[in-house]
């Protein structure tokens, strides 16, 4: 089932067990009432699988303050370490479906660096209230906690993301963010694409699809291909790192190389063996984005 161009929305969903009824429910609707299979597909599109109280299992030590920040109609979760007063901060960013404790390895090396890690779980996400959310959300999300942190006089060093938060990391330094440097973990390339490989997956006719981009869009005040390599590369100033494995079956190799090649002077470095979320634990991917960001 799984081809080289729609990789990410087949694994993704095929990893969960209440994708075959979701798929057969959707299709039926759709029969029936075109509507509202659109109302169905929307929600699920943007519902955060696997379910957000899977990331709240994790521990956290007596060391890490935790906030909770209300954000539009849900909260974001903030997580930081006691630093001294001038180090500089540096946003750490999950991805979709994941949490901020997989962010843990490359916080805990930043911090022995003497920087401030900042871990943000977004709406909808791990302990963070919210029910549904998506790309805009993200960086919306990543502009407001950047905004409140130069509010209290931090400095931003980098913002480091993964997966679609690598996506909306992006968008939001194209858009003005104020990080030094950038670091793009694992980040897919088009969300417009992937409307079309969660339809495929769902077994939605084109209507469907079309009229959930339109929504998205509409909703949201933007159109999908603004947020592409293409579209944000020429306009990020940052210093910029990408890291992608050569067999993630999540986002492609090729996503995080058309970041690079956006991106003015951005480099990449290439794993193997990786996948798409072993490389936030990797000890040599830690080291090199650890280096990278503490220059």
């Amino acid at each position: 089932m799984t081809n080289a161009s729609q990789p990410a929305a087949v694994t993704y969903y095929d990893t969960h067990g209440l994708t075959r009824w979701l798929r057969w429910g959707l299709r039926a609707i759709e029969q029936v009432s075109p509507s509202l299979a659109l109302r169905g597909a929307y929600r699920l599109f943007g519902t955060p699988l696997p379910l957000k109280w899977l990331g709240r299992h994790h521990a956290w030590t007596a060391n890490w303050q935790t906030e909770r920040w209300l954000f539009e109609r849900a909260s974001l979760t903030v997580y930081s370490l006691p630093a001294a007063a001038d180090a500089p901060s540096v946003l750490l960013l999950h991805g979709w479906g994941g949490h901020a404790a997989q962010m843990l390895p490359l916080a805990q090396a930043l911090a022995a660096r003497g920087l401030r890690p900042v871990l943000v779980e977004m709406p909808a996400h791990g302990r963070s209230a919210g029910q549904t959310s998506n790309l805009p959300q993200f960086t919306r999300a990543m502009e407001y906690v950047s905004a409140r942190l130069l509010q209290e006089g931090q400095q931003l060093q980098a913002v480091v993301a993964h997966s679609l938060a690598a996506n909306a990391a992006a968008f939001a330094l194209a858009r003005g963010l104020p990080a030094a440097k950038l670091v793009l973990l694992a980040p897919p390339a088009s969300p417009r694409q992937y409307t079309h490989q969660f339809a495929h997956i769902f077994g939605l006719g084109d209507a469907v699809r079309t009229g959930l981009q339109q929504r998205l869009e509409a909703r949201e005040g933007i159109v999908l291909t603004e947020l592409e390599p293409a579209a944000v590369g020429p306009r990020i100033r940052a210093q910029t790192l990408v890291v992608h494995d050569r067999g993630d079956r999540v986002n492609r190799f090729a996503d995080g190389q058309a970041y690079s090649e956006a991106i003015h002077n951005a480099r990449l470095v290439a794993t193997q063996g990786l996948g798409h979320r072993r490389i936030l634990q990797d000890p040599q991917v830690v080291a090199e984005v650890t280096a990278f960001v503490a220059a």
